[in-house]
């Protein structure tokens, strides 16, 4: 099977893929092509160094989804001349898990949705676990959510979201994410429930850092009070915490609005960036203050 022939039969699939292509540079290299999975890789560019390097970039592009041009040297160092790679990737939606059908997961669910997630809600109580309820869902499960986590597909790029706000049904679904590999998990309630949950997931077997990974209570402080609020405030959250940033005001920061990745170095937003800071330097030059 060619690398074409793999590529479009992993695109059937839904499974994450990338295809990098070396559009500019050495002759031997040029037009090299590698086909790129979270595990594995096939093809090459001739070059072993610019290899490792194109496959590294291509699982850090596959883990968002992003098609980009990067640029190496000879050897794969990051830098723009010499070769330039065209890396296209495709990776299913990322997915949200929603535990306890009540109404603030009803809009936690619209607004995972309008953020591009695949999402999930869950709950053991039939009567609430109803399409009807939940019609932005992409899926609505009647299940105990711990034993539903416990064969889900979750990976980095996952969150889970536990609203149930009852011991019997949020202290084991905690513990069975606890285990999985996401990107983040949160849960509702007050400190106080915070406190008890934390002393019974302790007396579980949890750790204290396991614990750590755990956002409770849930979303950003913006006050929230209705359902549609709070999931803003639990969106925001999840947003700063894919991206690193800890919430805030940019009114009350200083410096550029955008902070570049690194690996992003030719990204419009690392574009966004550079101009931010020369406007940042100038107005700093006409006001010494």
């Amino acid at each position: 099977m060619s690398l074409l022939e793999r590529w479009h039969a992993l695109l059937r699939e839904q499974s994450p893929v990338a295809i990098a292509t070396v559009i500019e540079g050495p002759g031997d290299s040029l037009g090299g092509k590698l086909l790129v999975t979270p595990d594995d890789h096939e093809g090459g560019s001739g070059n072993e160094d610019l290899d490792r390097a194109i496959v590294e970039a291509a699982r850090g592009l596959l883990e968002g989804g992003k098609t980009e041009t990067r640029h190496f040297g000879p050897r794969g160092q990051r830098r723009m001349e010499d070769v330039a790679v065209f890396i296209q990737s495709f990776a299913p939606p990322p997915k949200m898990y929603v535990f306890g059908a009540i109404d603030f997961a009803s809009a936690v669910a619209r607004i995972g949705k309008f953020l591009g997630y695949r999402v999930i809600v869950c709950d053991a109580r039939a009567v609430f676990a109803t399409r009807d309820r939940f019609p932005s869902a992409d899926e609505v499960v009647v299940a105990w959510p711990d034993e539903f986590l416990e064969t889900a597909e979750v990976d980095t790029r996952s969150v889970i979201c536990v609203l149930t706000h009852d011991p019997k049904f949020d202290v084991p679904v905690l513990k069975a994410a606890l285990d999985t590999p996401a990107g983040y998990i949160g849960a509702m309630g007050s400190r106080r429930t915070h406190n008890n949950r934390t002393a019974r997931l302790k007396e579980e077997g949890v750790t204290d850092e396991q614990l750590e990974r755990v956002s409770s209570p849930i979303g950003l402080d913006i006050g929230s009070r209705t359902p549609e609020e709070t999931a803003v405030a639990i969106a925001a959250e999840i947003i700063a915490f894919r991206t690193g940033h800890a919430g805030g005001r940019l009114a009350e920061r200083s410096g550029p609005i955008h902070t570049p990745d690194p690996d992003l170095a030719d990204s419009p937003d690392a574009e966004d960036a550079k101009r931010d800071a020369k406007r940042e330097a100038a107005g700093a030059a006409r006001d010494p203050r």
